[in-house]
């Protein structure tokens, strides 16, 4: 086991919060003198069905405090998910409907434990203790609380000052969340900086009912691929876990150079040292920036995928991108028509872009090819006989069979 130096540091190794770090020594030397694990909670409300490498920053952190021993309480927020948590919304968030949490649910179980031990999670529903609350449980837990309080919150006070609608449900959540902790009674709490508020409401009511409040970690949202915003699905700027290997390898690969160290720092299993060793080397020319980068994305791939996977990505890639070739594994799709296809509305039909705009635009950008000739006029159409191979942008192969 490390020592309690040893610990710590990888324990707040990316932490932006730390509320506090005496206490989490004293946690630690608690839980090493009566063998006893930390119950270390994290909350995901189930509002997307998809993870991606922006969640992972928080679990490879619960997967540190499963490395050292301790458990892991994986909290599903199937009832705040219902409630719909403002976070740095401008607005009042759209509350998921029961079939939306339990389907979203079901998938992420199936991805976090692509990172973390299941012998050592525990996932939990939030609505196993707060469905059993009655009005007059919720009208108390809102007495700890006051509107001046609640208005310190960034995104409260921004919203208040604007004149934009705030819902009393909304107040509500925090305190929830708070809640969850004294029901699990958790030693620690993990979260995003945009958290922070909503796991400090947990210290506050663990030490009104006797517990001894758990510690607070925060970590950092981690930026997308373009280097600047959030990392998100909706921006198209995401690496997502369930990704094919070659799309997560590839996707990597296209970060820039600063941002691969802060991924390398964020989501790497690797040392600071060892980190650190491999920027010096870049910086002095011993090691191409590329070759740090494909350490890094076979690194993520084998971790969502295998190590195999990973090497016959990096093969993959090689194979498309520096010799200009065609993957082994290009999707095949059978498409019965009696007429011309009107290509934006072909892609569609193939999945290979959202729409016939996006479609358009793929084609305006040069990033449509047939069979390896780019097609730049927007009013194509494609006959339907025989094979036809397609590429949009880099990365996407379809071999389409016409019927």
């Amino acid at each position: 086991m490390p020592t309690i130096e040893e610990q710590i540091a990888l324990l707040e190794r990316g932490v932006v919060d730390c509320h506090s770090h005496d206490e989490l020594v004293k946690k630690l030397k608690k839980s090493e003198e009566t063998g006893i694990p930390l119950r270390v909670k994290a909350g995901f409300d189930p509002t997307a069905p998809d993870l991606h490498l922006g969640h992972t920053v928080l679990l490879q952190k619960l997967k540190h405090f499963q490395d050292l021993g301790h458990q892991v309480l994986f909290l599903i927020g199937d009832f705040t998910g219902m409630i719909g948590d403002p976070t740095g919304k401008s607005e009042t968030r759209k509350a998921l409907t029961k079939e939306d949490v339990a389907r979203n649910a079901e998938s992420y179980k199936e991805q976090v434990f692509k990172i973390l031990d299941p012998a050592k999670t525990k996932v939990v529903f939030n609505s196993e203790w707060l469905g059993k609350l009655d009005s007059f449980d919720m009208i108390r837990l809102a007495s700890e609380l006051t509107v001046a309080r609640m208005l310190e919150r960034e995104d409260f006070k921004v919203r208040f000052r604007e004149g934009s609608p705030i819902s009393i449900h909304e107040f509500m959540y925090p305190l929830i969340q708070g809640y969850d902790s004294v029901a699990l009674e958790a030693d620690v709490e993990l979260g995003g900086t945009d958290q922070l508020f909503n796991l400090l409401m947990g210290r506050d009511l663990q030490r009104s009912r006797g517990q001894a409040p758990q510690v607070v970690m925060t970590l950092p949202l981690l930026e997308g691929l373009d280097g600047v915003n959030k990392m998100s699905k909706s921006l198209g700027n995401y690496i997502g876990v369930a990704e094919p290997a070659n799309d997560i390898y590839g996707k990597v690969l296209s970060a820039s150079d600063e941002l691969m160290f802060r991924y390398y720092d964020l989501l790497s299993d690797l040392s600071r040292e060892e980190i650190a060793e491999l920027k010096t080397e870049m910086e002095a020319g011993k090691i191409h920036p590329k070759e740090v980068k494909q350490k890094l994305a076979r690194e993520l791939t084998a971790r969502f995928h295998s190590d195999e996977a990973a090497i016959l990505a990096e093969e993959n890639f090689a194979k498309v991108f520096q010799k200009g070739g065609i993957p082994d594994d290009v999707p095949e799709k059978t498409i019965s028509s009696d007429e011309d296809i009107w290509l934006p509305q072909l892609l569609v039909d193939l999945e290979m872009v959202k729409s016939t705009s996006d479609g358009r635009r793929m084609i305006k950008q040069n990033a449509v090819s047939l069979d390896g000739k780019k097609v730049t006029d927007m009013k194509t159409n494609v006959s339907p006989q025989g094979e036809l191979l397609v590429k949009v942008g880099k990365r996407r192969f379809c071999k389409v069979v016409f019927t």
